[in-house]
């Protein structure tokens, strides 16, 4: 990944060295990424501010100094429906570097680790008799394949699913899903959602030869091969209209005159930013709720569990206390992508979404580590501290929006009240989840909005 920034000079629409709009995008994530691209393919110019020291937002990977390949900070993967990113990929020239293996989705039941993610998997799972399996076969064809989600989202998820699949399939599959996603929002998630989750999965998950990162800087090289200019460790403090349109954006006190501006930041900080958008905006921004991200990484010694990828962790309140384990996921990296890749260690996830004013968000990472660390032995009743070779925390305020009852009425447009002004964040791609998918899709649909006016 790049470190390299650009020294920020002060910018007037006089500076204009091409044809074609200037263009100013707040955040380098893959939305903006994505916006930039096609906006220099079309012959305008572009600057893009990113307050961090790299590209790729949530993204972005590291790499420990025994790895061949990056890992991301927070954990991620494609579907084989993501056509978005995987058109964007062969625009790139490194549909080569896309490859789709078949990893194992587990649940926890009864203090096994059993196969969910399949058919067979149903039929066999110990939880289900005959007729459980037959519901949950009908009544998820009739998500995966057809497309009511404006009748669902006036339903909450906890209500339908309860409903139609019946309290003994929920309590032992989606309600502990919903709880982990949505912590104390769990009963006022959408049904819309659920839908589209399920809309979108296959068995297949995609992964890039070099890790996400290697996505993030082809994207990010392509973007500066073609005139764009991205300067990192610049956040910026401002948004303002100027007079005759055009959109001025201070960073580190100095201005800088553009004819649009894209906003790819979460609602939050689009708000505190664009000082004078007007009240009505505002309360759109404020009401759009959304969850953070805490993810510890561990470098093991040993494998923590046989097979299985992907764990969803069994939860019957959002109060951590009361669990036996303290977060959502437990994602074995490396039973999903060789361990050769990152010097034979065995790679574990555990991650978690919670209220981005939650403890996790001002623990230190030694006091998170031992919370998380201690539960393991929950899954592998041979797991011992000293397994950890090394660790890694990340945490985002901004990671998951909460999509409620008729969370469609909600979304603030493209185009923000401030002419030139548009706003496209991971709150806009409903009913759809956040996702580098729908952030190169929402990133190319806002381009093609600024280049119409």
């Amino acid at each position: 990944m790049s470190g390299r920034t650009h020294e920020l000079r002060r910018d007037t629409s006089d500076d204009a060295s091409v044809l074609g709009l200037k263009i100013g995008i707040v955040g380098a994530g893959v939305t903006g990424l994505s916006a930039a691209y096609d906006l220099l393919k079309r012959g305008h110019e572009v600057t893009l501010f990113e307050a961090a020291d790299h590209t790729g937002g949530l993204a972005a990977g590291f790499k420990d100094e025994t790895w061949e390949w990056p890992l991301e900070k927070f954990y991620h993967h494609l579907f084989t429906s993501d056509d978005a990113i995987i058109g964007l990929v062969g625009e790139l020239g490194i549909g080569d570097k896309l490859f789709f293996p078949r990893p194992i989705t587990s649940v926890v039941y009864e203090g096994n680790i059993v196969p969910f993610d399949s058919p067979l998997a149903w039929i066999r799972f110990p939880g289900f008799n005959l007729l459980d399996v037959a519901r949950f076969g009908l009544v998820s064809a009739y998500l995966r394949f057809t497309s009511p989600w404006r009748s669902l989202e006036k339903f909450t998820a906890d209500n339908w699913l309860r409903r139609w699949y019946g309290d003994k399939i929920y309590e032992l599959t989606w309600r502990p899903l919903l709880i982990g996603k949505f912590g104390p929002y769990f009963t006022r998630a959408n049904m819309a959602w659920m839908w589209a989750r399920l809309k979108v999965r296959s068995p297949r998950l995609g992964y890039f030869r070099g890790g996400f990162q290697m996505f993030v800087d082809t994207l990010t090289e392509n973007v500066r091969q073609l005139g764009g200019q991205i300067y990192l460790n610049s956040p910026v403090e401002s948004i303002e209209p100027v007079a005759g349109g055009a959109i001025r954006l201070r960073i580190s006190g100095e201005p800088a005159l553009f004819d649009r501006g894209l906003v790819t930041t979460s609602p939050g900080l689009l708000s505190r930013m664009a000082y004078t958008l007007p009240p009505r905006y505002v309360g759109q921004l404020a009401g759009l709720k959304s969850m953070g991200a805490v993810v510890l990484t561990l470098a093991l010694r040993r494998q923590l569990m046989p097979e299985t990828y992907w764990l969803n962790i069994p939860a019957n309140s959002p109060e951590k206390s009361q669990s036996k384990f303290p977060f959502l996921a437990l994602v074995e990296h490396t039973n999903y992508i060789d361990r050769a890749h990152y010097g034979d260690d065995h790679i574990i996830y555990c991650g978690d979404y919670v209220l981005p004013d939650h403890a996790y968000f001002t623990m230190s990472k030694d006091d998170l580590e031992s919370l998380f660390v201690q539960s393991l032995h929950h899954v592998n009743k041979e797991f011992r501290p000293e397994w950890v070779r090394k660790s890694w925390l990340f945490r985002a305020r901004y990671a998951q929006p909460v999509p409620e009852v008729n969370h469609s009425q909600n979304i603030p447009d493209l185009r923000t009240p401030i002419p030139n002004l548009y706003f496209a964040s991971m709150s806009q791609v409903y009913p759809w989840d956040r996702g580098t998918n729908f952030a190169v899709k929402i990133g190319r649909e806002v381009a093609t909005l600024i280049q119409k006016g």
